[in-house]
């Protein structure tokens, strides 16, 4: 299947200019890509390291590249010296440890924190309590973390049916997102099946992969 251009241009006119689509192209083709960028598309999201390493080599150099999934420490230095926006940073480590590559690169990292307000435990982020502790030991810390800037917050919603319980998650991210970070800051949620809650919840970045690319095998 290649990416359904329809469905792109639905969903854009929908969110409008106020919220930032991410289309999630994780284990899909060149071509699908190639099929959105060419309509004007340029902000996609992977989960992997070695598939975005991949693409990125393959694609245009003026996609900005979403890194969506869950990062690990050592792979930071791979993905870093092109990588737009890092959604997933979920501990203080891993924080440093892109500060410090940064530092070294000569530029400036953009990410957000990962919150974690869903029912599944297999979902990854700070709860409430530590996004304030990380928060305030950025503050303070000057310019230890004078190579990362955390643009925001990103978050995913409990897998259920139930419209109330993604709806008091959605809020509780923006919540979160009010109380510790400045106005105009990103707030990453909501995906195929929930975007449009939480855009009325005040999500500022979708991820959408599905709706635009198909299911995956």
């Amino acid at each position: 299947m290649t990416a359904d251009v329809n469905a792109w241009r639905k969903i854009l006119a929908e969110l409008g200019d106020s919220v930032v689509l991410v289309a999630v192209s994780k284990t899909k083709p060149i071509a699908d890509i190639l099929a959105l960028y060419s309509e004007g598309q340029r902000d996609f999201g992977e989960n992997y390291v070695q598939e975005l390493v991949d693409k990125h080599s393959q694609l245009p150099a003026d996609i900005r590249w979403h890194f969506i999934g869950h990062l690990q420490s050592n792979k930071v230095k791979v993905i870093l010296p092109f990588v737009h926006l890092i959604h997933g940073v979920d501990s203080l480590r891993l924080l440093k440890e892109i500060d410090r590559l940064a530092a070294k690169t000569g530029r400036m990292a953009e990410v957000l924190l990962q919150v974690h307000v869903a029912r599944e435990e297999t979902k990854f982020g700070f709860d409430a309590d530590e996004l304030g502790q990380v928060m305030q030991t950025i503050e303070a810390a000057g310019d230890e973390y004078r190579h990362v800037r955390v643009r925001g917050l990103m978050g995913m919603a409990s897998n259920t049916e139930d419209p109330a319980v993604v709806k008091a998650e959605f809020r509780t991210l923006k919540t979160l997102l009010d109380r510790w970070c400045p106005a105009g800051a990103i707030l990453s949620m909501g995906m195929s099946g929930d975007y449009q809650l939480a855009v009325k919840e005040g999500s500022t970045m979708v991820r959408i992969g599905s709706l635009l690319f198909g299911k995956r095998g």
